[in-house]
């Protein structure tokens, strides 16, 4: 960010920080006086967010809430990532942990056997494809790269979970998705506790982002981390308040897809969620999300389309 970017931001984030003043969602003229990074590099591929993007989720894990084991062989990797692109993503995320409320993880050795060929696949059958890596280790972002080309990388830990993180990518030079989580997957949900919710995960992202720029990372993107340590009020919270995020005048993405926050306050499951789950996705476009990270694709993308003719009106 340029000194007057950073000058600004430090203005308004102590002025939150002094009032206690809690934004609201949607603000109708946000955009026209926050100037935020509308692209991000990929190996010298641009990725436009100026308008929001669809992130689409393939998960190689016999354990995740919703398509755990779904995906057990290429062949079913490649149709999913097949479905992805022609429904209207732009970016395949492409994970192998899950990280679940209450999952302890696997070893190293076991992520890097299920990702890797996955990757390897995906990057083999659609080379055009901008890919991400769900992982909060350097050392397995490191190999699926060196051994199938850039990808952003995708870190649920922020670089909790591993010192050399922001050091790898920066050598790497790839983007990174840098998510808030309280404590880790086994036990972020046993009482969460914020002093005011916005303002703690601000001040995470404030001090991730200068280590990220020290270690020479050029493209970062926010995630706030819904459903990652966090209760059902307090997810509804962040919410509300998404448009506070604008503030870092960077891209920010959001995954609500199927989570508890829609199921346990309807009383569902994950396979009935769609529907809660494109209702937040229309709120969370109405903040300010730039990247929806998704199940179901198709939905996602046609609630971009609408927010889009929505915004279109009022330029």
């Amino acid at each position: 960010m340029c000194i007057l970017s950073v000058f600004y931001f430090t203005f308004v984030y102590h002025f939150c920080l002094e009032s206690k003043f809690h934004p609201m969602l949607i603000t109708s003229t946000a955009n026209k006086f926050l100037k935020r990074k509308n692209t991000i590099n990929l190996n010298g591929r641009l990725i436009d967010l100026s308008k929001p993007v669809v992130m689409g989720i393939l998960n190689v894990t016999p354990d995740s809430f919703f398509d755990g084991g779904k995906y057990k062989t290429v062949k079913k990797v490649v149709r999913r990532a097949e479905e992805i692109l022609e429904q209207g993503a732009t970016i395949i995320d492409i994970g192998a942990v899950s990280t679940k409320p209450g999952s302890e993880g696997i070893s190293t050795k076991d992520e890097i056997e299920r990702l890797l060929p996955a990757v390897a696949a995906v990057r083999k059958e659609f080379p055009q494809a901008f890919i991400s890596i769900d992982t909060y280790r350097s050392w397995v972002a490191l190999k699926v790269i060196e051994d199938c080309g850039p990808c952003i990388v995708n870190d649920v830990s922020g670089g909790n979970f591993d010192p050399h993180m922001f050091d790898t990518i920066g050598k790497l030079g790839v983007p990174y998705i840098l998510m808030h989580m309280l404590g880790t997957p086994l036990k972020m949900q046993d009482n969460p506790v914020y002093e005011d919710i916005i303002r703690d995960i601000s001040l995470f992202f404030t001090d991730r982002v200068k280590q990220l720029n020290k270690a020479g990372v050029k493209d970062v993107i926010i995630d706030p981390g819904f459903g990652f340590g966090k209760t059902l009020a307090q997810n509804y919270e962040l919410l509300n308040r998404l448009d506070s995020f604008k503030v870092f005048q960077l891209p920010v993405m959001v995954g609500v897809s199927r989570k508890s926050m829609i199921n346990q306050l309807l009383g569902i499951k994950p396979e009935e969620a769609l529907n809660g789950t494109s209702v937040i996705n229309a709120l969370a476009l109405m903040g300010g999300a730039d990247l929806l990270r998704v199940h179901d694709v198709r939905e996602a993308v046609e609630a971009v389309r609408i927010m889009n003719m929505v915004r279109s009106t009022s330029e």
